[in-house]
This record gives C-alpha cells, structure tokens and sequence, in this order.
C-alpha cells in the first residue's frame, strides 16, 4: 500500500489522510454537546446519587434498549406530526430535543453491545 505524503510550507510532513476515517466531519459538535448535556442530566439518580458516566458500558440488553427507543421514537413521530413544527413552543422543542437524545443513547447503546459480542 503506498501513502502520498503531504508536504507543509513550514518543512513538516504527514502522511495522506486518504483511506483514513473522519470523525470531525462525521460529526456534529452542537448535536454531541446537547447529547452530552442530555446524558449529564440523566446521571442525576431518584435517590440524589450520581452514577458514573459510562455505567451504561457495564452491559444493558438489546432488547431494554429497543424498548426504549420505541418509546422515544413514537414521541419524536408524534411531536413531528402533532403539532405541526411551524407551531411549536418552546416546551415542543425541548421535548423533540430530549427524545432525540435518548434515542441516540439507545442507538449508541445497542450499536456498543452489538459491536462487543462481534468482537
């Protein structure tokens, strides 16, 4: 396999970006942050505890996690339908933003195990 090497008007060289994966492209930071801000609020436990950040790496089954997006995509299906977005308030929208996020979470979470018993 041959690499191209980009050469930089300062004298240093890297190899070519070419074949390599983008994250930064691939992502969007205003959907991570208000990913991230969903998941820190959802640290905060009933009995006034905080668990970890990565408790959910401990191990949730495939199928708490399609539940759950279920659930949360029937809403985000229903806030896009009734009322019409053109309509919303500003409690619509937080609603829309916070079912987003946990279906992401349960996206993410059931890509991670998936991913763990592929190896």
């Amino acid at each position: 396999m041959t690499s191209t090497i980009r050469q930089f008007p300062t004298g240093a060289n890297r190899s070519s970006e070419e074949g390599k994966l983008d994250y930064e492209g691939f992502l969007s930071p205003a959907a991570l942050k208000c990913f991230a801000e969903y998941m820190h609020r959802c640290r905060h436990l009933p009995d006034g505890t905080m668990r970890e950040s990565d408790n959910w790496q401990k191990g949730i089954p495939q199928s708490v996690y399609m539940k759950s997006m279920w659930r949360h995509f029937m809403e985000v299906w229903r806030l896009n339908r009734e009322p019409p977005p053109t309509s919303w308030g500003p409690d619509d929208a937080e609603a829309l933003i916070e079912n987003l996020c946990a279906l992401l979470f349960n996206v993410q979470g059931m890509l991670h195990e998936v991913e763990k018993r592929r190896g």
